[in-house]
């Protein structure tokens, strides 16, 4: 049984390390707290304090700003006190051990760690060395898995498209080195959605047994037939090798979502992308700032995902 399976008696879920092995009832609890907490804040603008009294450490091994800030916000929101761990001024920098780090933040009675790390499966390590109760959260370890953000995909979605199995998704980019394109996949495709792409030059494509259930088109254009749903992913430079993509104008002339290609889409198409955005590289400013974008929208929900799982996780 993995950190995320579901435990033998109904108690909550102690950590959210990946969405591989979280049930459809799990991913659409989550989802509909995070509406509810939505309607919520949005009807009063007031912390609900479901975590008072409780600490969230975001440990950030790697820059962020989306969901760093939105994990203090959600945090915050709750009631809990949050610490920003400086990485750079710990004592990591000492030599001290991740492990010995955590368990000295446990021993403040710290509740909850939010973990970001370039290295997979950081986040599991962690959990699987927590000595108390403490919850760990993986904000995104190296290409493996970034739960929440799958998870508020699917939110943003099903705000617009209820209807999972009536929806052709379409994720394109580099999905060779994206923990993105992994929890949105297991997210879509344990929630049924009826047809599910992937698009990328093959060199960003990983081997196809880790892209269980998806339809792989190397043509842009032929992938954009008809689909509802369209998830555009950086080029994200820093973990490939040298010249995997040859440039950057090239990468856009075949794989740069613009006005042209998204005509080819269904013409309510939904535009996402996790950010942040390599403007003119794999999406044209006009169509990121578009009608049928909903990437602040995503941005927005994240927040309310996350206030979501820290409550589950916390069992308030």
């Amino acid at each position: 049984m993995t950190l995320s399976d579901p435990p033998d008696t109904p108690r909550r879920l102690r950590h959210l390390i990946s969405l591989e092995h979280l049930s459809a009832a799990q991913i659409l609890h989550l989802l509909d707290r995070a509406e509810r907490m939505r309607e919520q804040w949005l009807a009063d603008r007031h912390a609900l304090g479901l975590l008072q009294g409780r600490a969230v450490v975001n440990l950030f091994f790697e820059n962020s700003t989306r969901t760093r800030t939105s994990f203090d916000l959600a945090a915050k929101r709750l009631g809990a006190d949050v610490i920003n761990f400086d990485i750079a001024n710990s004592s990591t920098s000492k030599g001290e051990s991740l492990v010995d780090t955590l368990h000295t933040l446990e021993a403040m009675h710290c509740d909850a760690f939010v973990v970001r790390h370039k290295e997979n499966g950081t986040a599991e390590f962690l959990a699987r060395h927590v000595r108390g109760s403490a919850s760990v959260v993986n904000a995104g370890d190296g290409n493996n898995a970034h739960p929440t953000q799958g998870l508020l995909d699917a939110f943003t979605i099903r705000r617009h498209r209820p209807d999972f199995a009536a929806l052709r998704v379409l994720i394109c980019g580099d999905i060779l080195h994206s923990r993105v394109a992994r929890s949105d996949i297991h997210a879509l495709r344990t929630l049924g959605v009826g047809h599910l792409r992937v698009c990328a030059p093959a060199n960003l494509l990983p081997a196809q047994d880790a892209l269980p259930g998806c339809e792989i088109v190397e043509d842009f254009d032929a992938a954009l037939d008809g689909v509802d749903v369209i998830v555009m992913l950086r080029l994200q430079k820093e973990r490939m090798q040298q010249a995997q993509v040859p440039s950057e104008q090239a990468y856009y002339a075949r794989y740069g979502l613009d006005a042209r290609r998204l005509r080819i889409a269904r013409p309510d198409c939904l535009v996402m992308h996790p950010g942040p955005i390599n403007r003119e590289v794999e999406i044209a400013s006009a169509v990121a700032d578009g009608a049928q974008s909903c990437i602040l929208e995503q941005v927005s929900n994240g927040v309310f995902v996350r206030m979501a799982v820290l409550a589950e996780l916390l069992g308030a």
